[in-house]
């Protein structure tokens, strides 16, 4: 009975064993291993704002300030981003962070040049809702336009009025990728006089043909800057649709100075090939 009574009691514990080690590979999946990379000088307000009409999801708004912030009186441009998850922490990012805070610390260093990027977090499945102006067939949509009012009417007038920017449109820009992009450039040529710098990045000019009527009677602006970028790997319209883009608003009086348009062959659709543009954006908005 003896020996039968250890073999057993083996059997019990390496099955325990196992099941801790499975139990442990549950509690612990590689998402929530990541650590936070966000620097010191970005922080999440404690106000976040319902959207009016748009949905019933409480926006997390997150904001960058410049290293010299604190021991300055200077005032700074500001820059509005979409998808704030993605930007400056690999911690709450989806498939990885632009390195927003750190590209801007580094400059800073370099050059002495501050900015306020104010990031606002989208909202998970209604993150479509939100970024597209126009509705599509297959994926809905159409809510834009009042994501973008939300911006213009209380988002900028909060943060001019609690933090020390640059409120002129020609220190104001607007800056997101995909959709983002989209929503961007749509926000940018609806309000110029309160967005003047867009950077339209990898932008989905083909969910809606819509967005090429918008151009023509939108995109004749005279002190608008407009980046727009875009890979040679992201798809097979993407490119064309970009320098389709770029011939209309050419074509319609929009400044060849204030226009810039960059394929990067080896670009793809993701963060990687956003955070390595940023600064190139950056500087051609506010050079």
């Amino acid at each position: 009975m003896k020996p039968f009574l250890i073999a057993c009691l083996t059997f019990f514990f390496i099955v325990s064993c196992k099941k801790d080690i499975e139990k442990t590979a549950i509690k612990s999946p590689k998402e929530e291993e990541r650590k936070s990379t966000k620097s010191d000088n970005v922080s999440i307000l404690e106000k976040e704002f319902l959207i009016k009409d748009l949905n019933d999801i409480f926006h997390k708004v997150w904001l960058y300030l410049p290293p010299n912030y604190k021991n300055s009186s200077e005032k700074y441009p500001v820059i509005y981003m979409h998808d704030a998850q993605n930007l400056f922490d690999d911690k709450t990012s989806f498939v990885g962070e632009w390195g927003i805070d750190e590209t801007l610390n580094s400059y800073y260093n370099k050059t002495g040049k501050g900015f306020i990027v104010v990031g606002i977090e989208n909202g998970g499945e209604k993150r479509i809702e939100e970024y597209t102006p126009w509705k599509h067939e297959k994926y809905g949509g159409g809510k834009g336009a009042i994501y973008i009012n939300f911006l213009a009417n209380e988002l900028k007038p909060y943060i001019d009025a609690n933090y020390r920017t640059k409120p002129e449109a020609n220190e104001t820009a607007i800056i997101g990728s995909s959709l983002g992009g989209l929503i961007s450039f749509y926000g940018g040529l609806e309000h110029p006089e309160i967005f003047g710098k867009i950077g339209a990045l990898s932008t989905s000019f083909w969910f809606s043909d819509k967005v090429n009527t918008f151009a023509k009677a939108k995109g004749n602006l005279k002190n608008t800057k407009l980046f727009l970028l875009v890979g040679g790997k992201e798809g097979d319209s993407m490119v064309p649709d970009t320098e389709n883009m770029e011939k209309l608003l050419l074509e319609i009086g929009f400044p060849k100075d204030n226009l810039k348009s960059k394929i990067v062959a080896e670009g793809k659709h993701n963060e990687a090939f956003w955070k390595s543009e940023f600064l190139e954006v950056i500087e051609f908005l506010y050079d």
